[in-house]
Parts: C-alpha cells; sequence; structure tokens
C-alpha cells in the first residue's frame, strides 16, 4: 500500500517543524554574567568597593563598635577600674623618695640655720664680757660631756664659782668664766652653752666641799 500522506510527511521532518511552531515560545532564563571585574573583586584602593567618583559616605569601611581603637586601653594607661601599670608605680615611688629627701634637707638646713643664729647670739651677748685671767693658777674642774674638763681661775674666781655667783660658759670649744645673771641669759638662748653654775641652795649630796680644789 502507498503511504499514506501523513507517513510522507513525518519522514519529510515537515510535522515536526509545525508542532515546534505550534509550542508557545518560553522566556529564556538569563543568567548573571560574571564579568572580569566581578571576578576580580572590588578594585584596589577604594574601601568597601567604591566605585571611582563615588564619596564615601562617614564610618563606610570602619570595624562596627564605634571609633576606631575603641575598646582597647591606650598604651601606657591603666584601664578604667584597673591597677596602675609598673612604670606608674616605680614614677610614684621615685617622686615619694625625692620628696622625702627634700624634706629632709629642708629640715636639716632649718636645724642648721637655728643652731648658726643661735651662736650668733651668744657670741653677741658674751662679746668683751668673759672674766678669765691669763695668769690664773687655780684649775676649777667639771664635767662637760661625759669627760671631766677644767677652768683656771683666781682664788678669789673660785670661790665666786663654788657659791654660784660665776659661772662656766663654752663658746667655739672655749670655757669661759661669766656672772651668774649674763650665764641665765646664755642659758635662755642656748642651753647647752651653760657648762657649770652652782646653786647654792641645792642640798649637799657628799661631804666633799664645794670649795675644794680637785
Amino acid at each position: 500500500m502507498a503511504d499514506s500522506l501523513r507517513d510522507q510527511l513525518l519522514k519529510s521532518g515537515l510535522v515536526q517543524k509545525l508542532k515546534a511552531e505550534a509550542k508557545p515560545a518560553s522566556a529564556p532564563q538569563a543568567k548573571p554574567a560574571r564579568s572580569d571585574d566581578a571576578r576580580r573583586g572590588p578594585p584596589q584602593g577604594r574601601p568597601g568597593g567604591a566605585k571611582p567618583g563615588e564619596q564615601r559616605r562617614p564610618g563606610q569601611g570602619r570595624p562596627a563598635g564605634g571609633r576606631p581603637g575603641q575598646g582597647k586601653p591606650a598604651e601606657g594607661r591603666p584601664a578604667a577600674g584597673g591597677e596602675p601599670d609598673l612604670a606608674q608605680a616605680y614614677a610614684l615611688r621615685a617622686r615619694s623618695e625625692r620628696e622625702d629627701r627634700e624634706r629632709s634637707q629642708r629640715e636639716a638646713e632649718q636645724k642648721a640655720r637655728e643652731k648658726r643664729e643661735k651662736k650668733e647670739q651668744v657670741a653677741r651677748l658674751l662679746n668683751g664680757k668673759a672674766l678669765n685671767v691669763a695668769d690664773a693658777e687655780h684649775a676649777r674642774h667639771f664635767e662637760h660631756g661625759g669627760k671631766i674638763r677644767r677652768v683656771y681661775c683666781t682664788q678669789d674666781q673660785l670661790a665666786a664659782l663654788n657659791k654660784g655667783e660665776l659661772a662656766v660658759v663654752q663658746q667655739n670649744g672655749r670655757y669661759l668664766l661669766v656672772g651668774a645673771e649674763l650665764a641665765q641669759q646664755v642659758k635662755a638662748v642656748s642651753a647647752e652653752a651653760l657648762v657649770l653654775l652652782v646653786d647654792p641652795n641645792a642640798p649637799v649630796e657628799d661631804d666633799v666641799p664645794a670649795d675644794l680644789i680637785w
């Protein structure tokens, strides 16, 4: 039997072509284009991928959390509520030691100044008033500074010393004979300058007479 018209059309491919034309055209799925810039990433030198000509907004490209370096204490300073670091501790100790040295130096200078002023006052009081006699032969012994000392005087001066009418004071390493009233004035300025002043009303502590030369 001769091929039907349909079979002839199938063989020639005309039917497949008509079926394809009869189907509704479906929209092709668009694929994202991968340009060279996309593969390379954001342009170098522009943080955040800013395009040429764009102005970066304030805060763009900064790490989250506020200002740069926020959350980290400044180097050399103690964190809030923390202990001082080692350098600060050494600095505080050095300052305290320096203040102690300066205070000690001021006190020593003050004492030296007061001592010098006392010596000057004593010198003014004793100026030309010493009663020592150059050729005196009688030695009057007394204790001073843990040692036995002596001063030479006349017979009358020796008796006056033992009665408390005369006294012995020290000035620049010398022992001077002065009146009892002047000796009290010297004592008021510098108590250590008065070496010997007998109190005639003091009770006798032993059997040694006050006028004994020893």
